[in-house]
């Protein structure tokens, strides 16, 4: 066949594949590692590549980071995944990073991505040739390491977390390849606004690769010159995106929604609502957040374990991702909205604070007094302190312990809902004791 003159070859891989950066300068996010004086960079551009693990969820940028290690490190390549491979791959990737080693004199970086798919034996095979330097390990994984890798790989790799993208790098990186002439789409000249940009971000929630995917496959339903809009994004994109803004209005509706659903003692409503938080794309660590507020202003001591389990679902979302995690929170969402509910820590507390604010001037009665030195106790400090302990019930019994302007003063009123009730009659108990003293100070 004639040659025609052309000194290239069309590339048709995807344009994430296709816009994948090739060194420091045109990768974005995680400036915590590559930012400019950052210990990584630093030890990249001085040609001291390491073996390490890259913590973070999918389309972060841990296959790219590898990538630019090896570029910088001027190192061979071998990549394994552990959905598809086994001890077998593992060894061949060892010999043939050894006789690279032998034939061009130059190291290999061993990518293993999905690292935590391997069990012990298979993570175990590593280990000697990252000890004499055959190989610079690099693997990627979406789970904590602390529980998925083994504690002898660990010791021998450093954990770097790379972090969720934030809205403002996913419009960064769409832009980026809507302008490259080269790689990217730059020659059709596309437009994106602001509005368009701003829901990409939000559905692609950190995800680059997802973001470039759904950028190309809009690039399919406009003609060059044309702009992208919320229809298309919606159509690509699988479900209805234009109506939902994780920071304006409609997820504070939501949000708002779980909270009086919660309050209201109706549990399918508020999970209802949680739920569609969670497919508008919004995060559910605010919703737990949200929770821990609620177990205090709503529920309090009616049932103390309300704050207990929304502290626990939050943990859990951090020790094992949002698949796990987002299930912990709606266990949350449930309880909370099923359990007793009082305000009353929520009234006492305000009531309280203001009360202080206009009082800061009241001293603190004698009695109460700190008396570190001979001094303090000879002016009456800690004088005729009550030892509550040594009394009998271990309460002193018609005893103040608020300033003499205020010991009528009464904050906290429990209701008879749940285990505050049980606080209710404790507290009616001990009033009775103190009426019944015939001492009160102050009096």
């Amino acid at each position: 066949m004639a040659n025609l003159g052309f000194d290239f070859a069309p590339d048709f891989r995807p344009l994430a594949a296709r816009m994948r950066p090739r060194e420091i300068s045109e990768y974005i996010g995680q400036k915590h590692l590559l930012g400019e004086g950052q210990p990584l960079r630093k030890a990249l551009e001085a040609n001291r590549a390491h073996s390490m693990l890259l913590w973070g969820p999918p389309g972060t940028g841990k296959t790219t980071l590898a990538e630019i290690i090896a570029h910088y490190a001027n190192a061979h390549v071998e990549r394994i995944s552990a959905v598809t491979s086994g001890v077998k791959d593992i060894r061949a990737a060892i010999e043939q990073a050894k006789a690279i080693a032998q034939s061009r004199g130059q190291r290999t970086l061993l990518f293993v991505d999905e690292v935590h798919r391997f069990n012990k034996s298979q993570q175990d095979a590593f280990l000697p040739f990252i000890e004499d330097g055959t190989v610079i390990f690099i693997g990627a994984t979406t789970e904590n390491p602390s529980f998925e890798i083994n504690n002898a790989l660990l010791s021998r790799a450093r954990v770097y977390l790379i972090n969720r993208l934030a809205d403002d790098e996913i419009i960064q990186i769409a832009q980026q390849a809507l302008m490259d002439d080269e790689r990217g789409l730059g020659k059709r000249q596309l437009q994106l606004s602001n509005k368009v940009a701003k829901s990409l971000a939000q559905i692609c929630d950190g995800d680059a690769r997802k973001a470039l995917n759904l950028i190309e496959l809009m690039s399919d339903l406009v003609a060059d010159k044309g702009e992208f809009t919320l229809d298309m994004l919606t159509q690509v994109a699988g479900h209805q995106v234009a109506g939902y803004d994780k920071n304006g209005d409609q997820f504070y509706d939501l949000i708002s929604a779980v909270h009086k659903s919660v309050r209201g003692s109706a549990p399918d409503a508020a999970l209802y609502w949680f739920c569609r938080i969670l497919e508008g794309g919004g995060d559910p660590l605010y919703v737990a957040r949200r929770l821990l507020a609620i177990a205090s202003e709503d529920i309090g001591n009616a049932d103390p374990m309300a704050m207990t389990v929304a502290l626990n679902a939050w943990d859990c979302f951090h020790r094992l991702g949002p698949a796990e995690g987002e299930r912990a929170i709606a266990q949350a969402v449930l309880y909370l909205a099923s359990a007793p509910k009082s305000n009353a820590v929520y009234t006492a507390f305000k009531q309280a604070r203001e009360l202080a604010k206009q009082t800061g001037h009241e001293p603190v009665p004698n009695h109460l007094r700190n008396a570190p030195t001979q001094l303090m106790k000879n002016i009456g400090f800690g004088e005729e302190y009550r030892y509550a302990h040594d009394e009998p019930g271990a309460f002193a019994a018609g005893e103040n312990y608020l300033p003499q302007s205020l010991h009528n003063s009464h904050f906290y009123q429990p209701t008879d809902r749940g285990f505050e009730k049980r606080i209710q009659d404790k507290l009616a108990s001990l009033e009775q004791r103190n009426y019944q003293s015939g001492r009160k100070r102050y009096d």
